[in-house]
This record gives C-alpha cells, structure tokens and sequence, in this order.
C-alpha cells in the first residue's frame, strides 16, 4: 500500500458546533473596560458595533455554541479543509519527524478567513444590518469579508493598510470583484484617518490606524455595523473548527501530534489550530496529552515575544475598548514588511491569556528566514505559503531539524493559514535578493509602552 500523503473527511464530519476555550481556563480572563470610567464592559457597551448574537458569543462562557446550517451550507464550498503529510519536506530535512500541515488555502479567498467571515457576515444579515466596515492589512480578511458579504447582500467598506494597498494590488482587486469598497487608510474619508495624514501624508499605516477608521465610520451610521477579522473571543470561536478537524484528520493517520504550530498577528488562526488541542488538554481524562504548542510571529512587531501584558486599546485613535493583552503599544508602528497580516501593535485577549499562564510557546522571525523557508517548502510540497503562514513553516521546520539533530521522531502540526498569490512581489524581492529584515524601532516601542492607558 502506498503511504497516504492527505487525510480527507467527508463534508458529514463538518464539526456542527464551535468550541469556547473560556469554558475550560484555569483562570477567567480578564475583563475588556469601558476605556472612560475603567469598569467591565456589559453587551450594550458593545451594541454600537456588533449585533446581539455576536455579542452573545463574545461573552459566553459556554463550552460549545452551535454552528447555525446556513453557515454550514456556506463552508462546505471548501470544508472540510484537508490535512497533509508533508513527506517529501521530511526527505528533504532528512529528519525523523512527522510533519503535518493543515491547509485553509483553499477557500474561496485562499485562507481561513472565511471561517469566521461567513458567520459574522450571517448573523449580521439576521439582524437586519446592511452594512459593513472592516479593516484589513495584507488584504485575507477584506477578501473573505467582501466575499461573506456578496453572499448575504451586505455593502462592504474595507480600509487596507496603506502598505499592503499597495503592496498587493491583486488582493484589493479580488475585494472590488466581490463587490466590496477598498480605501487606503490612513485615509481622507475619517476624522482619524485626516488627522495622520495632516501629520504625514506618505504614512504607511497599520492596522491600528485601519481599525480606528473602521470603526468610526460603523460608530457614526445606524444602519452600519464593524467587523473584525481577529483577536476577539468570537472570532477566536469561529475559527476552532480548524483544530477540530485536524484531531478528527489525526485519527484518521493514526497519530497524535507532540507540536502544534501556527503564526500570530492578532491570534485567529493560531487560536484555530490551538485551542481545541490545549482543550483536550484543560480538561483531563484520556485526551490530555500534553503538546508544545507554538506561536510564530515576526521580529518587526513582536507583541508576544516584546510587548507587555496589559491593558490598551485595540486601535489607535482609542475609539475601542480597553483589553488585556500582549501589546507593543496603541501607537507603536511597524516597519512595512510583507507579513501584513502579522502587523498588529497587539495580541488577542485569549491567546496572551495563554501565554501568561505558560501553556503556549512564542518565537519571533525575521522575513527573509521565513521566505526562505516558504520558498523550500514550495519547492518540495508544491504550495507556495502566504508570507505570514511561512512563520509557522520556520517554526516548523526548525523544530523538525531539531528533531533531526536529537535523533527523535516526534510529529509536528502546522496551520498553512493561507496560499501565497497575490504576495509573488514579495517573493520576487526575496528572489532577486531584493528582500530586507526590518527591525522595529526600540525608541518607538518604548514610547509607545510609556503611553499605555493606566487601569488600577
């Protein structure tokens, strides 16, 4: 019999509910704040912003909350998502490890954005809403939200990090193919975005600032709601269907994972691949292996490995709710490297909960050692990796390597959170030796902490 390289489950083993990692915390995770008066936020604070339902999800502490068929219809377009075993990466390493990979290339906008995308957008549609804003930075989360939204007749305004706007033309053309509008932000269509551009109009942005003009514009329209593609509760939820599956793809190989990995920028599809591993974890009994799991994010905005953990807005014109978090600082800016998706000052609440209480892992790479892995990868497996899922493929790789030099078989899992398409600019720079490490800036960063919000 030859050696089964992808581990397929039938669109009948779609998982029928999310899994609520809250449920199973050791410790309660901190409360977001009211950023005027500092006390707990209650659901009509968030009431502006999102409907009911989803505000619901976001303060449950429910275990499962039910995935509702119409969004099941909608995700069996693509899942569920195949598992791979990446055998001739392993030849190639010449390592004794078992290397997995997770694909959530294949959705309609080619990564798993949708997962969460195609709920919001939903339960938004239920509520009446017609409208909605969102930001995006390297442009999966605008392309998976426009193309929710094409599905249940919503108007989609995306503010791209002007960076990644221009950077990845393609993206912003595949948003306007699904209908959606794409502005450059900082732009001149929000108070917040005209106040950094009087300040510099050659500002490359980030999603801090994306976030701000996002949410402004949802904040002054009754009709107009915001969505966000990452870092809280109810996206963290959405995105567990990823992991769930994989545990199912597991039993079908016959093996257990000792490693899961993925990237992190604001946490979703870490927290996708993740949580319902460390769940089985939580609770004990006969499913409480214990698994590094790993988080890889890049050197030039390193929330987890540099940022503090403390209270801070999630956007930079301190339009949102004050969370605890892993955070670089509201106003920190990184350098305009190509993992667009990764450039976020800070860290879902969930993951940095986590990681405080030392149940996950994090390192920080630069670019080029990723493209390099990236490029690798490409070149055995055949799947070039968007330029923030080659931080999981480094990891991966290193601790394959590792295993190598140990002499240890051990199997490693990954989240390949995206395919790389519209990024090929980048991996011509990288290519043609054009490609550079950008650090962030150490003065910056400490400026930016010393401005943290001050919560008692």
């Amino acid at each position: 019999m030859p050696a089964t390289t992808k581990f397929l489950l039938d669109e009948k083993d779609l998982p029928k509910d999310w899994y609520n990692i809250v449920a199973d915390l050791p410790t309660p995770l901190p409360p977001p704040l009211h950023p005027g008066t500092k006390q707990p936020l209650g659901p009509d604070d968030l009431a502006p912003l999102f409907p009911k339902s989803l505000i619901l999800q976001e303060v449950s502490v429910e275990r499962t909350i039910e995935i509702p068929e119409p969004v099941r219809e909608v995700f069996r377009l693509w899942r569920p998502s195949p598992l791979y075993r990446a055998r001739r990466l392993e030849k190639a390493l010449d390592t004794p490890a078992h290397i997995y990979y997770k694909y959530e290339g294949v959705s309609p906008a080619g990564s798993h954005k949708p997962n969460t995308a195609v709920p919001q957008a939903w339960y938004n549609a239920q509520a009446g809403v017609k409208k909605l804003t969102t930001e995006t930075g390297a442009g999966q989360w605008g392309c998976s939200l426009a193309f929710a939204g094409s599905l249940f007749n919503l108007d989609i305004t995306v503010f791209q990090v002007r960076v990644s706007y221009d950077q990845k033309p393609y993206r912003r053309a595949l948003m306007e193919t699904y209908g959606a509008q794409c502005l450059p932000s900082p732009s001149s269509s929000t108070r917040s975005g005209l106040a950094i551009l009087e300040k510099n109009p050659n500002h490359l942005g980030s999603l801090g600032i994306a976030i701000s003009e996002a949410v402004e514009v949802a904040a002054l329209h009754e009709d107009t709601k915001y969505a966000l593609g990452s870092v809280l509760n109810h996206v963290m939820l959405h995105q567990t269907i990823v992991g769930q599956e994989t545990i199912r793809q597991f039993e079908l190989a016959g093996e257990d994972p000792d490693i899961v990995i993925a990237c992190a920028g604001g946490g979703s599809n870490f927290a996708g691949m993740a949580f319902p591993f460390l769940g089985m974890q939580l609770r004990g009994g006969a499913n409480s292996k214990k698994r590094r799991v790993i988080a890889a994010e890049p050197v030039g905005c390193p929330s987890l490995t540099r940022g503090k953990y403390a209270y801070d807005f999630g956007d930079t014109a301190h339009l949102t709710p004050l969370v605890k978090m892993h955070t670089l600082g509201s106003t920190f800016m990184p350098a305009g490297f190509h993992a667009g998706g990764l450039r976020y000052h800070g860290m879902s609440p969930l993951v940095s909960h986590l990681k405080e209480l030392n149940l996950i892992e994090a390192r920080a790479y630069h670019q080029t050692a990723c493209f390099e892995a990236g490029v690798l990868f490409a070149r055995h497996e055949g799947i070039v990796p968007a330029p923030e899922a080659n931080h999981a493929v480094k990891a991966a790789m290193d601790e394959a390597l590792r295993c190598k030099y140990e002499g240890r078989t051990e199997v490693i899992v990954f989240n390949l959170s995206g395919h790389g398409h519209f990024d090929m600019t980048a991996y011509q720079n990288y290519l043609s030796g054009k490609l550079v490490d950008q650090e962030y800036d150490q003065d910056e960063l400490q400026t930016a902490l010393r401005g943290l919000p001050s919560v008692e």
